[in-house]
């Protein structure tokens, strides 16, 4: 469900963010682009739109509503660090001949995790890397 722009600055506002014109921007465009953008393709995108944009400010941003739990970072490929919306527990498919990532359901409590009882876990990511439906048709 796509989020109205007010609703947008109600969550910016909720997690005590200071509200600027490029800060709604790119929470906007992260709650409409599903697609696991990278902060080069969040410039490209906005830049045409906010000329005053700078990939500073969209890194800053994206730490900002990371820290407020308003987006995921995702980092399948040790070169490519990607930003998710969705901040619920759920996992990334990639697939290796169009590079786009799919999101899952997944249950992370129904994984056995033996010899990490006295760990405290911070982070729960699960990854895959493959072909997807559309590639494996075209091969």
């Amino acid at each position: 469900m796509e989020k109205t722009f007010e609703k947008l600055k109600n969550e910016l506002k909720n997690k005590n963010i200071r509200l600027s014109h490029q800060r709604l921007k790119v929470l906007e465009y992260m709650s409409t682009h599903k697609t696991h953008p990278t902060v080069d393709m969040i410039y490209n995108d906005l830049q045409k739109e906010v000329p005053t944009l700078s990939k500073t400010t969209i890194y800053n941003t994206l730490d900002t509503l990371k820290n407020a739990g308003l987006v995921k970072v995702v980092t399948i490929e040790d070169n490519e660090v990607r930003y998710d919306s969705r901040t619920h527990e759920h996992g990334h498919f990639k697939c290796v001949s169009c590079e786009e990532i799919f999101d899952f359901d997944i249950k992370f409590d129904s994984f056995a995790t033996k010899g990490l009882d006295n760990f405290k876990i911070n982070n729960k990511d699960v990854y895959f890397k493959g072909i997807c439906p559309d590639c494996s048709t075209k091969q």
